[in-house]
């Protein structure tokens, strides 16, 4: 039933299509008045889009939309002397939105100009299947990280290809990378000095200067996959509801996560530090009593790492994954419009305040790469990019 029910949303014939974007959308994309866009057309150094059939609008593709955005944001984006800020989206339990959390993520920096690359790393394929890939039918060994994880591969570059959305890359999953699950303890016990941890980490090395952000959707479970995503990440994203049953999951979760840690680099005399670690409250009933005194319980617990900002349960966000997508997605929305509204709010904000979070850290790059030019002018050896990095 499952077979018949993806073929007939998403067959591979046909394939999901972008969005397009009007003037007064595309202007507020670039944060200016719709008539400052109007004169820069003019100029014609920049897409300058197309009628749509009927005649009585500009439209705009997402890669022309992308060139604008680029444009008129291309003091926010990433700085001579910083690499991609690689984040993964993780937790214990399914069906908390960490899929969703990960695609809307992507595609929302991609309409803020960056360059993304998703890395899918459950085994599911869930965060593969919303790109519009079926990883039972077109997803093969090589289109994921199993070679990285069996060592037949040092670099990750070898499984990425582009997506529908233009500035998104995709590293896919499919039932296959279970294998990873045995081949990277297989690798502990029979390699001396291999570190398990540090494959993905050293994988996307070749990467990181092709891309703005690396996002990781991780499997709802601290697995080796899971664990190598943590180790090669500036920052970790956990959504969160605020039911009892999914907060006493994550107390689990970080505890497993701490002693983990305290074993596999603590104990060897290494150390692992975060940039940042942010709580998101998803699937948030504000109706709903109990959910409320739970929300108390996430405030009180992790503090000043609960985002601002929190993401409605609503139909919206039912919708738009039955039909294999995101808020992003919807051209046009056949619902309540005000409905649709609080849930693009809640995401584009989402996204604002991660948006912040990657330039502190590319500002920190930035840093520590000026200290080390300062170094070697001053006659020292400095350190080589991964030493000054970690």
């Amino acid at each position: 039933m499952m077979a018949q029910i993806r073929t007939a949303m998403l067959a591979p014939t046909a394939r999901k299509t972008p969005p397009v974007f009007n003037l007064s959308q595309l202007a507020g994309l670039c944060g200016i008045e719709k008539g400052s866009l109007s004169h820069r057309l003019s100029k014609g150094d920049l897409p300058a889009g197309r009628l749509n059939e009927a005649g009585s609008r500009r439209e705009f593709s997402l890669e022309e939309a992308r060139s604008w955005i680029r444009e008129y944001r291309k003091e926010l984006l990433r700085p001579t002397g910083a690499e991609a800020v690689t984040i993964s989206i993780g937790n214990f339990k399914g069906g908390v939105s960490k899929t969703t959390t990960a695609v809307t993520l992507a595609q929302g920096l991609s309409l803020l100009g960056h360059r993304v690359l998703v890395i899918d790393t459950d085994p599911q394929g869930s965060l593969t299947t919303l790109f519009g890939i079926l990883p039972d039918t077109e997803v093969e060994e090589g289109d994921t990280i199993l070679p990285l994880a069996m060592g037949t591969e040092t670099s990750i570059r070898y499984a990425i290809r582009p997506t529908y959305w233009n500035g998104i890359d995709l590293v896919s999953a499919a039932p296959v990378l279970f294998g990873a699950e045995f081949a990277l303890p297989a690798r502990q016990t029979q390699e001396p000095g291999f570190e398990f941890w540090r494959v993905l980490d050293l994988g996307i090395d070749d990467v990181r200067d092709e891309y703005d952000v690396i996002i990781i959707d991780t499997p709802p479970a601290l697995s080796y996959t899971t664990i190598n995503a943590f180790m090669a990440s500036n920052g970790i994203i956990m959504p969160l509801p605020p039911n009892a049953l999914d907060f006493a999951s994550a107390s689990q979760f970080w505890s497993l996560f701490s002693d983990l840690t305290a074993e596999l680099l603590t104990n060897r005399g290494l150390s692992k530090e975060f940039d940042f670690i942010h709580i998101l409250l998803a699937r948030v009933d504000s109706t709903d009593a109990a959910s409320n005194i739970v929300r108390q319980w996430i405030g009180q617990t992790y503090a000043e790492k609960v985002l601002p900002v929190e993401i409605p349960k609503t139909a919206v966000t039912g919708v738009t994954a039955a039909e294999f997508g995101t808020v992003y997605d919807v051209a046009k929305y056949d619902g309540s419009a005000r409905t649709f509204k609080r849930a693009r709010d809640a995401y584009d904000s989402f996204v604002g305040h991660i948006d912040g979070s990657i330039r502190s850290v590319w500002a920190k790059q930035v840093q520590i790469a000026g200290q080390g030019r300062a170094g070697v002018l001053n006659g020292s050896t400095g350190t080589n990019k991964q030493g000054a990095k970690r």
